[in-house]
């Protein structure tokens, strides 16, 4: 095939400004594997592309920081052809055109072999949602068996999962949702408590658990984050990791005040090192065996990529959307 059908964007707006439309295949360089794409995910990020808030980001471009699918050629000899590889990051749809296409060519050191019978719509809700999960438990909040998390936008799709990963290493999970009907998804997901948020929460969490909590990951973003830091224990760790609040600096902040003594804060945003430090081939032998539950929210077709990011813009899907190619 010398053309495919891909979503480009020529210039920032609303979800309108995707257009589907042909495109050239990419050659593959030695290094490059070019990917049949099955099925991605959608992510905050390829939103605040397209309204025209990544930086450095120059139109037309292919969006998609993530995929699923079979490789097509790897001319390098890195895959087999016919692989079922997974990707994510390293410029994806930034640098170079992403993966709201037919086919993908991506660096080769961003690419993962992953040996599964998961369908599509299932394995594409994996690599990016799983590896900022992972990332901000394991890398940046550095959890441990035994200890209590503290999930701040437990109904995003990396709340969900981080819920599910952090209950299966052992951890005591709380998440937090606006929505009180969301309650039962968020247990089923691993949640041993779960916390109704109307944007300051701390005193109820302080009642609960008047020491805290050991771990805090932060994704509503700095509309919440003052509040979150309150919920940490003394020596404990707030990741922000998410920005679903749409507000992407504090007001006036002022460290002293802000930040209680001897409380911890990082952050999270991982690269194609991180995806390929994720245990990947792990994480989906466990959703398979059912011991992982990972909650797909929609799926989409690909010539749908503009009810799907309204969909993400307006928080309808109550867990990951996929799109299938």
């Amino acid at each position: 095939m010398t053309t495919m059908k891909t979503a480009v964007i020529y210039e920032a707006g609303g979800p309108e400004v995707l257009k589907i439309e042909d495109r050239p295949v990419s050659v593959p360089k030695p290094g490059e594997v070019l990917i049949r794409v099955k099925a991605f995910g959608l992510n905050r990020s390829e939103m605040f592309t397209r309204q025209g808030l990544s930086p450095g980001v120059l139109f037309p471009r292919i969006l998609g920081i993530e995929a699923v699918g079979t490789v097509a050629a790897a001319p390098g000899g890195d895959f087999a052809e016919g692989a079922t590889v997974a990707t994510a990051m390293g410029g994806m749809g930034r640098q170079f055109d992403g993966s709201y296409a037919e086919y993908t060519c991506v660096p080769a050191g961003q690419v993962q072999e992953v040996k599964t019978q998961l369908p599509w719509e299932v394995l594409g809700a994996v690599p990016e949602m799983l590896q900022t999960a992972w990332g901000s438990l394991f890398t940046a909040l550095r959890l441990a068996a035994g200890e209590s998390l503290l999930v701040r936008g437990g109904t995003t799709s990396v709340g969900l999962a981080a819920a599910a990963i952090a209950k299966a290493q052992g951890a005591t999970v709380a998440a937090t949702t606006r929505n009180p009907a969301s309650a039962d998804l968020l247990r089923a997901s691993g949640a041993d408590e779960v916390f109704i948020d109307d944007g300051a929460i701390a005193g109820i969490v302080r009642q609960a658990r008047p020491d805290g909590f050991d771990k805090v990951l932060e994704l509503v973003g700095t509309t919440t984050l003052k509040d979150s830091l309150r919920c940490a224990r003394s020596s404990g760790l707030v990741c922000m990791t998410g920005m679903v609040g749409n507000k992407w600096s504090l007001d006036d902040f002022s460290p002293m005040e802000v930040i209680p003594t001897a409380v911890g804060l990082t952050t999270y945003d991982g690269g194609p090192k991180d995806f390929m430090r994720t245990p990947v081939q792990e994480l989906v032998d466990q959703i398979a065996a059912g011991t992982l539950r990972l909650h797909i929210g929609r799926t989409f077709a690909l010539d749908a990529i503009v009810e799907a990011h309204r969909c993400m813009e307006e928080n309808r899907a109550g867990g990951k959307i996929v799109v299938l190619t």
